[in-house]
């Protein structure tokens, strides 16, 4: 009848040393077979089957030595990693060096996507006009020509969360907010703040 013998092991990315505790082992009877996915460890009554590892070996390189302690066996792996145990389910987690390509960021993680306006579309289409718009176009532009120039100026020269964040708070709130925290805006609908005093209303209504 057989016996499996006590063994512990400690490993780096590329290599796992198992020991096996077998006091007084004669080297010429003890024997050992490595297999990409398999161990055998045996000496007399001792036997130490290992199958599945948890990842696969280099059988050329793997190698042991017998002490009068324990046997120390050498098992280098063919893809470096941690395992974190002897023996686990095929397929070798490790074996496969596909790099898988990281999923598409999304603005919410775990959430499903929503529809979102095209800020920089947006964006590009008032740098791109020469004229300011009118009152006619828009309700919510004033008759100060210099205001919508400084507007549009401002425009050019700031970065592109900037401009999605001026953008986004000035269209949702209807031109009652003008906000350039793309962190903040970003998070939810810009609210209509009219002046103190007044009541909001949608345009044409």
């Amino acid at each position: 009848m057989s016996v499996t013998p006590r063994h512990e092991f400690y490993e780096t990315e590329e290599k796992l040393t198992l020991s096996v505790f077998d006091k007084g082992a004669d080297p010429e009877k003890v024997l050992l077979k490595f297999g990409p996915r398999s161990l055998l460890y045996s000496h007399e009554d001792k036997v130490l089957s290992l199958e599945p590892l948890k990842g696969q070996i280099d059988t050329e390189k793997s190698d042991y030595s017998v002490g009068k302690v324990k046997v120390e066996i050498r098992l280098v792996k063919s893809v470096q990693g941690r395992w974190g145990s002897l023996v686990g389910d095929a397929p070798d987690p490790l074996a496969a060096s596909v790099k898988w390509p990281a999923p598409p960021a999304a603005d919410v993680p775990s959430q499903p996507k929503k529809n979102r306006k095209n800020w920089d579309g947006i964006t590009e289409a008032i740098l791109s006009t020469e004229k300011p718009l009118t009152s006619d176009q828009d309700p919510n532009v004033g008759g100060d020509a210099t205001v919508n120039e400084f507007f549009q100026k401002l425009f050019a020269d700031a970065d592109e969360d900037t401009k999605r964040a001026m953008m986004k708070s000035y269209s949702e709130s209807g031109g009652t907010t003008l906000s350039t925290n793309w962190d903040e805006v970003s998070k939810s609908k810009v609210e209509v703040k009219p002046p103190e005093g007044s009541e909001w209303k949608k345009w044409g209504l």
